[in-house]
């Protein structure tokens, strides 16, 4: 049970790292693209050194490669399957799925929710495994990459009219849903700990194709793709830092 609680606590605090990200914007209301677009890469850069030192090794410490193989796959997979055919709404793409009468400001929490749900079920994992270093690194991995993605999805609903305050509870929404995806991936690991390291590599599989598929085409929508990717390389290098000194 201890386990499980961290890993609720520990994706809590995660998620709700998401929310810090549009404090800023009660100082600063328009911040420009090519700001919105480094910082968007620096959480990409992040959630990638995260997938691969807290997920993918790990996964592969325990599980071997066969193992790590598939479960990344079959995460990969099921978040493409997940973007099919949950109905959702990026504000650069637009809409995407299958047909929804929903109102547009829920579409939106759903597209969030497909970021973040894999990130809270990491996490979950991590602390279900009884990998609590482990665990911890990766919850401050997600918080850190956490505000700026935050930061991005305010201004993004500023930009079409919101206000300030209906964009930070938007922000704050979209956070709640990691602390399920955490109580969801302690639990299941906690009772069923040989698949420990397939649910390792599957919240990899998952992260992964976000970051390819969505937040990196993102930050070189806008002329800014230089800038992106060294923010990229800052958040990997970032990500790397945090690892090594927390063993």
């Amino acid at each position: 049970m201890n386990t499980i609680f961290y890993g609720v606590l520990a994706s809590s605090l995660a998620g709700l790292a998401t929310t810090l990200g549009a404090i800023p914007l009660f100082i600063i209301r328009n911040p420009t693209r090519a700001v919105l677009d480094f910082m968007l890469g620096t959480s990409a850069g992040i959630m990638l050194a995260a997938t691969i030192f807290s997920l993918l090794i790990p996964a592969m410490d325990v599980g071997g490669i066969t193992i790590t193989v598939i479960g990344f796959l079959a995460g990969a997979i099921f978040l493409n399957y997940m973007e099919k055919f949950i109905p959702h709404y990026h504000v650069e793409k637009g809409y995407e799925g299958p047909p929804s009468r929903l109102r547009k400001v829920w579409l939106f929490v759903f597209a969030i929710t497909l970021h973040n749900f894999p990130e809270g079920l990491a996490v979950g994992v991590s602390f279900g495994g009884d990998q609590v270093q482990n665990g911890v690194s990766l919850a401050i991995a997600i918080g850190l990459q956490n505000i700026p993605e935050g930061l991005a999805v305010a201004a993004a609903l500023i930009s079409e009219g919101k206000s300030i305050w209906y964009a930070t509870g938007i922000t704050f929404l979209s956070g709640i849903v990691e602390p399920i995806g955490g109580l969801l991936g302690a639990s299941i690991v906690s009772i069923m700990l040989p698949l420990y390291p397939f649910f390792l590599s599957f919240a990899a599989g998952a992260m992964f194709f976000i970051i390819s598929d969505e937040i990196i085409p993102e930050t070189h929508r806008g002329g800014h793709e230089r800038l992106a990717t060294f923010g990229i390389i800052l958040g990997f290098v970032v990500m790397l830092i945090l690892d090594n000194a927390l063993g």
